[in-house]
């Protein structure tokens, strides 16, 4: 009876606890082009930027900032992959699936994460084919 009990609270503990001081941040930092990073606001406003992040991606983004430290995801990178832009998101922790999405959130697949580390099968392909890694988004406290 108490292992029943005992391995739920271990994995809840390994992925992240609430902290009584704990709060969300706003300081996450968006990288575009070769490692300079920007302003959480700046990604789409800079006119002399032609960088444009599809509107259903920039939406996941606005959402993982007002999640707790500990449920928000790690970061976002944009690849090429099969010759389409896809989006890579890290989750906080090793079990969740990282998951894929086209530019227009539609999910692709999760090439790794879960329990196994080895994704949901859907694109196994995806690190041998993935290329033109380009940071968009991390988390300030990573």
């Amino acid at each position: 009876m108490i292992k029943l009990f005992l391995i739920p609270a271990l994995i809840m503990i390994g992925c992240g606890s609430t902290k009584s001081n704990q709060s969300p941040t706003n300081t996450d930092s968006v990288n575009i082009n070769n490692n300079s990073q920007k302003d959480k606001d700046s990604l789409n406003n800079n006119a002399a930027n032609t960088f444009q992040l599809p509107a259903c991606i920039q939406n996941k983004i606005d959402s993982f900032k007002v999640k707790e430290i500990h449920e928000r995801p790690q970061k976002v990178v944009e690849y090429l992959y099969k010759e389409k832009k896809v989006y890579y998101i890290v989750m906080p922790c090793c079990d969740f699936f990282n998951e894929v999405y086209d530019d227009k959130c539609n999910y692709l697949g999760a090439p790794d994460g879960g329990f196994t580390g080895k994704g949901d099968g859907k694109i196994p392909d995806f690190f041998t084919e993935a290329k033109e890694e380009k940071l968009i988004w991390k988390a300030a406290n990573n």
